[in-house]
Parts: C-alpha cells; sequence; structure tokens
C-alpha cells in the first residue's frame, strides 16, 4: 500500500496582469499626487477678496474710534475666509484634486500657524490699546503664512507673501492712519494683482 500524498493547498488563481498594472498606475498616480504642487489657489478668489479688502479699507479709514476701526477689518477677515474656503475647494474640484491629502494638506499645514498666531497677537495688541501695529502684523503673518504655504505651490503664491511681508516690515513704523493704506495696498492691490497672474497662468 503506497503512502497518501500530501495534501496541497489549492493553488490562488493568478492575478491578472491589467489589474496589477492598474493598481501600479494607482500608487504611482497618488506618489506624484502627494509630491506635486498645491494649484487649487484660487485666481478668482482672491481677486474677490482683494476688492472686499480695499472696501474695508475705506471704511476703516472713516472710523473715529480704534474698537470700531478693529470690528470692520475683522468683519473682512470672516468675508475673505467665506470668499477662499468655498473658491479653493471648487478649483481644486476642477481639477480632480483633494484638497485635505497630498500638496493640499501640506499647504494648509504650513498656512494655519501664522494665521493662528496672528489672532492671538490681534487679541494681545488691541488690548494693550497697541492698535496702530496691527496693520504691519497682520501684513507680515499672512505674508508669512504665504511664502511658507506656497513652499507647496505654484511661483506666484510665495513671491506674493514677500510683498506682503515687505509692506508689512513698513506698515510698522507708520500711524494707525496710514494703516488702511498699506493694508489697500498689501490685501488689496497685491492681491487682485496676484489672483489675475493666477487666473491667467494656472487656471482661474
Amino acid at each position: 500500500m503506497s503512502a497518501p500524498e500530501p495534501i496541497r493547498p489549492a493553488s490562488r488563481a493568478p492575478i491578472p496582469i491589467d489589474a496589477r498594472a492598474a493598481e501600479h498606475l494607482r500608487y504611482i498616480r497618488e506618489t506624484m499626487q502627494s509630491a506635486g504642487e498645491f494649484t487649487a489657489v484660487p485666481g478668482w478668489g482672491g481677486i474677490a477678496m482683494g476688492v472686499t479688502a480695499l472696501a474695508a479699507a475705506v471704511f476703516a479709514s472713516r472710523q473715529h474710534t480704534p474698537e470700531r476701526w478693529l470690528s470692520i477689518w475683522l468683519i473682512e477677515a470672516f468675508v475673505a475666509v467665506a470668499i477662499a474656503a468655498p473658491a479653493a475647494a471648487t478649483k481644486a474640484h476642477r481639477a480632480n484634486a483633494k484638497l485635505l491629502s497630498g500638496p493640499g494638506r501640506k499647504f494648509l499645514l504650513s498656512f494655519a500657524p501664522p494665521i493662528l498666531v496672528g489672532g492671538l497677537l490681534t487679541f494681545a495688541l488691541s488690548r494693550a490699546g497697541l492698535h496702530a501695529l496691527l496693520p504691519g502684523v497682520w501684513l507680515l503673518l499672512y505674508g508669512t503664512a504665504i511664502v511658507t504655504g506656497g513652499a507647496f505651490s505654484v511661483r506666484a503664491v510665495p513671491i506674493m507673501g514677500l510683498c506682503l511681508i515687505l509692506l508689512g516690515s513698513a506698515a510698522l513704523f507708520v500711524p494707525l492712519a496710514m494703516g488702511d493704506l498699506f493694508m489697500a495696498m498689501g490685501f488689496g492691490f497685491v492681491q487682485i494683482g496676484f489672483g489675475i497672474w493666477i487666473v491667467q497662468r494656472h487656471g482661474g
């Protein structure tokens, strides 16, 4: 009587070549996306933000108390966020990109800390009555956020941030009455100018 043959496990069905190729392509595409540029910076949104900033500068310059002046600019900050967030999401959707992963996530993580610091300094400086420093601080920190986030974006973005930093540096040494002029230049004209650049060269 012959010895029984060892039981062999059932062989697995080979993976089709086209399935493996699709998996490799998906991996390559995700790797390239995670290492690429964040191109969902909204040009049209930047233009709209610049226009509202110009309007805010006009209204703020007519206020007679620092508290009312600050209220105008805080309202403008919320308006800017309300413009930028859906504009960036719309552009990312058109480009079939994810806003909260890959380069978009890196952009946001680099952009957020200077903005949070700006919020804390706004509270501290306004409480101390140092409103004249706020235009310079805002321009400097927003410019810093744009530069750090722009490291993962198109070239126009960090250049815009550097322009804002230069304006903010000068704005630290002017009286509050001139601060609105510097903010109109930075949050208004610089934002509009680079918004137009992004619209023309990077798809809206």
